[in-house]
C-alpha cells in the first residue's frame, strides 16, 4: 500500500510539472505546421547497364608507332626549321639584355666598319657576325647610326622564330663625349 501511495504522489507531481507556457508553445507549433505536408520525392529510375561493343579494331591505333612519329615531327619547338646553335661558344655581349646594351660609335678599318657597344662592364667592338643580347641577336648590318640585329625568340608553343631589332647610336653619349 505504501508503494502505491509513493507511485500515486509521483504521478501528481509530474503532472503538475506540465506548465502553460509548454502548452502555448504546442498550440504555436501545431499552427504552423497544420498546412505542411511531408513529401518525399521519389527515388530517380536507374537506367540499366548498356554494354556499348567495341568496333575499331581494324582503325588506326592512336597509340601506335606511326601516330607517335607523326606527332613528334609536329611537336613545339620543331619551328620549321628555325632553332639556334646552342653548341656554339657564347660571345661576351650574349650575357646582357639588348635593352642595356648601347650604340656609342663605329670604328672603320679598311673596308671593315665595326660598331662601339658600351655595357655595364664596358666597352667592346662589335662587327657583322658577332651576336649581341639574350635572344641570340645576329648582327647583320653596321652602319654610322645603327646596328642592324636578326633575333631568335620563342614562342608559347615553342616554336623559333625571327624579329629584326636595332640599337641605335646614343646622342647624348656623344654630347658627353664631347665635353
Amino acid at each position: 500500500m505504501k508503494r502505491l501511495v509513493i507511485t500515486l504522489g509521483v504521478v501528481i507531481a509530474l503532472a503538475g510539472c506540465e506548465g502553460g507556457e509548454q502548452q502555448e508553445l504546442k498550440a504555436e507549433l501545431a499552427s504552423l505546421t497544420k498546412d505542411l505536408r511531408g513529401k518525399v520525392d521519389p527515388l530517380p529510375v536507374v537506367k540499366p547497364y548498356e554494354p556499348v561493343p567495341y568496333t575499331a579494331y581494324d582503325l588506326a591505333d592512336p597509340f601506335g608507332p606511326a601516330k607517335i612519329q607523326l606527332v613528334a615531327a609536329k611537336a613545339p619547338g620543331s619551328g620549321g626549321g628555325l632553332a639556334p646553335d646552342l653548341n656554339r661558344p657564347k660571345e661576351p655581349l650574349e650575357a646582357y639584355p639588348l635593352e642595356t646594351l648601347r650604340m656609342v660609335g663605329t670604328l672603320a678599318r679598311g673596308r671593315q666598319t665595326y660598331g662601339l657597344v658600351k655595357s655595364d662592364a664596358g666597352l667592346y667592338r662589335v662587327r657583322v657576325g658577332n651576336y649581341l643580347g639574350q635572344n641570340f641577336g645576329l648582327i647583320t648590318k653596321i652602319t654610322d647610326s645603327e646596328i642592324a640585329l636578326r633575333e631568335l625568340v620563342q614562342d608559347s608553343g615553342g616554336d623559333w622564330s625571327e624579329r629584326e631589332s636595332t640599337l641605335l647610336l646614343q646622342e647624348a653619349d656623344l654630347k658627353e663625349a664631347k665635353k
